[in-house]
């Protein structure tokens, strides 16, 4: 008898390092640790520990699920980076999933999803309606859905009033839901390579340092 999948999944696209362990359907564990910086130090450790808590290690898993943001760019490429290393090393397939994805997961219905993006501005993607882009915008040049679409995430409430739609809530913390979104692409023939989904340019200003001159 072929026992179920496992799959480890992972996400620092924000002030945290998440995991999960999936077997199958089965929940082994999940783990938040809040954290502005040291994601880099610590997402290793945590991942082996959680491994090592159910007795497995790396040539155990049958697959990455890791998120590829919105979010922090530093935590993003840290996570990306590594499932696809991960995946390199073990041969084993590694699956993105947007953090819109990971909102939207256990929910059939068109939900908008939104998260915020800092200075009165959203990332914002409706799912489970067709095809649709991400977006960052303020919230009011957010093109609304049609009347009665949920809304789920940052500034849900507002939104909803504008919708018409109910206010909905994640169906699991969201490395589960990265995890169990994964698990379910994993069976796929082809897997295209994780890679961040960035939605707006770095916050990065230019230099003020002048460029040293090349002497002849």
């Amino acid at each position: 008898m072929t026992s179920a999948p496992l799959l480890l999944a992972f996400d620092t696209s924000g002030p945290h390092c998440a995991a999960a362990l999936l077997r199958g359907d089965d929940l082994l564990s999940h783990r938040v640790e809040e954290m502005a910086k040291g994601q880099a130090e610590r997402l290793f450790p945590l991942l082996e520990e959680i491994m090592g808590e159910h007795g497995v290690g790396w040539g155990d898993l049958d697959g990455i699920g890791v998120g590829i943001g919105p979010g922090n760019f530093t935590g993003i490429r840290l996570s990306v980076s590594a499932a696809r290393g991960l995946a390199l090393s073990l041969g084993k397939p590694a699956i993105g999933v947007s953090l819109f994805q990971a909102m939207a997961f256990g929910h059939d219905a068109p939900v908008l999803c939104c998260l915020d993006a800092r200075r009165d501005r959203i990332y914002a993607q409706i799912l489970n309606d067709g095809p649709t882009e991400p977006l960052h915008c303020l919230i009011d040049d957010l093109p609304l859905p049609k009347a009665g679409t949920a809304v789920i995430g940052h500034r849900a409430a507002e939104l909803a009033e504008r919708t018409q739609g109910a206010i909905v809530e994640p169906k699991a913390p969201l490395a589960e839901a990265i995890a169990r979104t994964a698990i379910l692409r994993a069976g796929a023939d082809t897997i295209p390579a994780p890679a961040p989904l960035y939605i707006k340019p770095a916050d990065a200003a230019p230099s003020k340092v002048a460029p040293p001159t090349i002497l002849a």
